[in-house]
């Protein structure tokens, strides 16, 4: 998706009723109400990486491609840690840093623009680090994977969810390897597959309400997401997967 496009479609989920209305539809009650995500992002998910994280209260989360921020903010409340979020979109940056303080005290949470492969954060620097939906759509998996375990105190877990790479591409469990992180454990969503069936009919079945809901553009987008091959979605399993880098001898 063009970075215009990925500013247009967080503007318009943000704007949108319709859109959270039909996330929490195709989602039933794995939704969580509040994060509003963007994403497949579900309690299935937090609850996961709440346990994955292992953080002590006052540590530093990392939320690498946060959009508008929902699923990192909400880990940061339960954690009681302090939040960085990081994205390319500034649209995405500002959207965030208008609902940190619906989550967080002031001051607990920030958002800045950058890249996955070049946060700008300190060396050791994370407690903890989240991705949702997001690392893999990094232009360079291998460089992202790297700065994530610069970024990371060592000790420390990276959880992001991810589907199996095609055939021919490295596995996740090779690039974290090269990349000096161990793969601690790796969860298959069950509800993945599913969750994005339902959603991408229900916008097929709403097309006209929301075209007139986020214009063309936006929608246009939508619509070439939902009218892919029914394989696309399917073909490859979808998890969550925890790396940690290890600690120093």
């Amino acid at each position: 998706m063009a970075p215009e496009d990925y500013d247009a479609a967080h503007a318009g989920v943000q704007a949108s009723p319709l859109m959270q209305r039909l996330w929490a539809q195709a989602m039933g009650d794995q939704y969580p109400y509040g994060v509003e995500p963007f994403s497949s992002c579900s309690w299935w998910t937090l609850g996961h990486a709440v346990a994955a994280l292992r953080m002590r209260p006052g540590g530093r989360l990392v939320d690498l491609g946060c959009g508008r921020g929902g699923p990192g903010l909400w880990l940061a409340r339960a954690l009681s840690a302090r939040l960085t979020g990081i994205d390319f979109s500034a649209t995405a940056v500002d959207l965030a840093s208008r609902r940190a303080d619906d989550f967080v005290a002031t001051g607990l949470a920030e958002f800045r623009q950058a890249t996955f492969e070049e946060t700008g954060l300190p060396a050791a620097y994370a407690d903890g680090i989240i991705s949702i939906d997001a690392l893999p759509f990094a232009a360079d998996q291998p460089a992202a994977l790297r700065e994530a375990r610069r970024v990371l105190v060592p000790g420390s877990r990276l959880v992001l969810t991810l589907r199996q790479q095609p055939a021919g591409a490295h596995s996740w469990e090779t690039m974290a390897a090269d990349a000096g992180l161990e793969v601690e454990q790796c969860l298959v969503n069950e509800n993945h597959h599913d969750f994005w069936l339902r959603l991408f009919e229900s916008w097929r079945a709403n097309e006209q309400e929301l075209r007139t809901e986020l214009g063309k553009r936006a929608a246009d987008n939508l619509m070439l997401e939902a009218n892919q091959p029914r394989s696309a979605i399917t073909e490859r399993p979808a998890f969550l997967m925890v790396m940690r880098r290890p600690e120093e001898p």
